[in-house]
This record gives C-alpha cells, structure tokens and sequence, in this order.
C-alpha cells in the first residue's frame, strides 16, 4: 500500500518531481539505496528486495528514467506456483522494457522518463496505461487520483497546491506536508506514513524517497524510517 506524488511539468524543458513512500513488511529484508545490479543493470541505482532481489524503485541517471513500483490487488487465477516475482518490473522499466503479459500478482508501475509519466497497471487479467497530463499526480493500490482511496481524496488537493521552489532542496514544501499528514494516526485510513497491520497486511512505511527527473538526469534522495510507521524528518545520503 505504497503511495507516490508526482508533479509532471508543462513543459519538457522542466523536472519531473516525486515522492515515493515505501509501506512493505519490515521483517522482508532488503538493501537500501544502491547500484546493487552491476553486471546486469549497470548505472542503475534502486532500493532492492533481497528475498527476490528485484527492485522497489529504481533509477538510470543517463538516460533519464525512473521506476516505482506499487502493489495492486488482482483477479489472477494462475497458482502460485506459476507466479514469478513484480520486482524485475522497475528494472526492466528504466532499461526501456515495460511489460507485456505480466506473470505477477496486481501492481501499479510508475514510469518516469523526462518530462513524461505514466502509470502501467495489471489486475491478473488486463494491462493498462494511462499517461498523466501535466500537474500533480497521486498513486496507491488502486486507480491513479482515485477519490475512493482515502488518502488520496484526503491529500492530493493540498500536495498540488504546493509550490515548489527551483532550488536544490526543492522537496521540502512536499516533506513538510508529509510531515503535517503524519499528525494523523498511522492505521487512519487518510494516513500516508502507515501501519496496515489493522487493514489486514503486514505492511508498514518503511522509508521515503524524492526524486527529480529530467531526459537526462535523475537525481534521488532516500531516508529510511528510526521506526516503521512512524515519522522522522531526515532526508540526507545523495547518491
């Protein structure tokens, strides 16, 4: 139940800006930021799964490509057995390969390249994309700015209404809204640093990343949470 914000530009001579807010089990391990694929996604910096050893999100400065990726609920029919890992998804996406008939349970895709956005969703049984327009952009388990998700009808109003400055820290308006959303109790269905330990999973936020995307560059902050599900305001660690 991961949620990203995105700002597409208006124009292609302008970043992409997001914010990425990883809720997964804390006991599944995993690596934090790093360039973790040497011999098969060289340059490639991403948070990894080690379980899997796919990635969450993932990012190629050259050529200008960032990937994250969300859990969606499915109708898939296929047994377990059958299924293979959604952690190859953000890999294959910033090396160019968006998925064509995934063998995976539901996700959201969020792919970054440039100025440009979309997001490639599967439900076990249909593929979609859908490209978003210029303006600011809210992603969770479900439809992309889809008011039946509370957080979202909740916070993507205020997040669009931020402005934010063309500076070096241009994410700090973004990270003080967070900051202010996480007023709210963490199992509040409105909540975007969760626990949803209560909703039934055993998923809680567990770190935030900010990233600026242009056809050329892509630069990425990450923080992960003293304690998950609860907020701290740190962001630091350029890679």
């Amino acid at each position: 139940m991961c949620t990203v914000i995105v700002r597409v530009p208006a124009s292609s001579n302008l970043p992409t800006r997001v914010l990425a807010i990883r809720d997964e089990d804390p006991e599944r391990p995993w690596s934090p930021l790093g360039r973790w694929w040497p011999e098969s996604h060289g340059g490639v910096v991403g948070v990894r799964d080690l379980r899997a050893g796919g990635a969450w999100l993932a990012a190629d400065s050259a050529a200008g490509r960032l990937a994250v990726l969300l859990n969606r609920a499915d109708v898939s029919t296929l047994p377990e057995s059958q299924l293979v890992s959604r952690g190859g998804l953000a890999l294959d996406s910033v090396a160019g390969r968006t998925p064509a008939q995934p063998r995976t349970h539901g996700f959201n895709l969020v792919e970054v390249e440039g100025a440009r956005t979309s997001v490639v969703s599967w439900d076990g049984q249909r593929l979609s994309r859908v490209e978003l327009t210029p303006g600011t952009h809210m992603v969770a388990h479900d439809d992309v700015d889809d008011p039946s998700t509370a957080r979202i009808e909740r916070w993507l109003a205020e997040f669009a209404a931020v402005e934010l400055p063309e500076t070096d820290t241009w994410w700090t308006p973004w990270i003080e809204l967070l900051e202010r959303s996480s007023a709210l109790e963490s199992t509040d269905d409105e909540a975007i640093i969760r626990d949803n330990r209560p909703h039934g999973y055993p998923t809680q936020s567990l770190l935030v990343c900010v990233a600026s995307v242009t056809a050329d560059d892509v630069q990425v902050r990450y923080r992960a949470l003293r304690e998950p599900g609860r907020w701290n305001r740190q962001l630091d660690g350029v890679l």
